[in-house]
């Protein structure tokens, strides 16, 4: 059995979702996949010698799980999928969001600029409400003790108000994520009365994710 966590809205599954099946029956895809950037992708300087960090993501070399997950989906429904301009879009992509974390910080940077922005793309239609811009700025302490990363555990985590701006335009029905990570989407979903399946590999953030559940946070 891989059933981790269930309740009547959320199930979560521990596993790889290329093995697990049940986020397939879903109608919304929304998640955040490896998407091939080696995270994270700065770097430390010690004593003038680079250090690279060691990636914190598995699968982040490349873009062949989130593609290989793709191919399960099929075009099952509409799909919301976060990603980077460093690597390839999915294909078939009909929308391009840009997610400005306001609250950013360079952290172990050298270079001129740093990154305060993520890319979201839309494949497929149904897409509910009226037009809005395509850029959404959160305003979340992303590190240090209070930051969201402390609180998740993860070491990519999306504000949940994030995740039910996205909700709020997917068309109706049941919502899936196969790279569940701290839990976001599924506690989303619940806010907004949506059933979701999530699938996690890292059974160590299956376990903080129905530890949230367990004590329903809204954030």
């Amino acid at each position: 059995m891989t059933l981790y966590y269930s309740d009547d809205f959320i199930q979560l599954h521990h596993g790889d979702c290329r093995e697990i099946t049940a986020w397939l029956e879903c109608d919304v895809l929304l998640t955040d996949p490896p998407y091939g950037i080696s995270w994270p992708s700065g770097s430390m300087h010690t004593a003038g010698k680079q250090m690279r960090i060691a990636n914190s993501v598995q699968g982040d070399d490349s873009t062949q799980i989130r593609d290989e997950m793709l191919a399960l989906w099929n075009q099952r429904g509409a799909a919301v999928i976060f990603g980077s301009w460093r690597q390839n879009r999915p294909d078939d992509v009909s929308h391009r969001l840009i997610w400005y974390k306001q609250k950013a910080f360079p952290g172990f940077r050298t270079s001129a600029y740093y990154p305060a922005e993520e890319e979201i793309y839309l494949i497929g239609s149904g897409w509910m409400g009226k037009p809005t811009q395509n850029v959404i700025t959160t305003s979340e302490m992303r590190t240090g003790a209070a930051g969201l990363a402390a609180r998740t555990g993860h070491p990519t985590p999306k504000p949940v108000g994030l995740i039910e701006t996205l909700l709020s335009k997917c068309p109706l029905g049941s919502i899936a994520d196969p790279f569940a990570g701290s839990g976001s989407t599924l506690i989303a979903a619940r806010n907004q009365k949506r059933k979701a399946v999530g699938v996690e590999i890292d059974e160590a953030y299956c376990e903080s994710i129905a530890n949230r559940l367990l004590q329903d946070v809204l954030l």
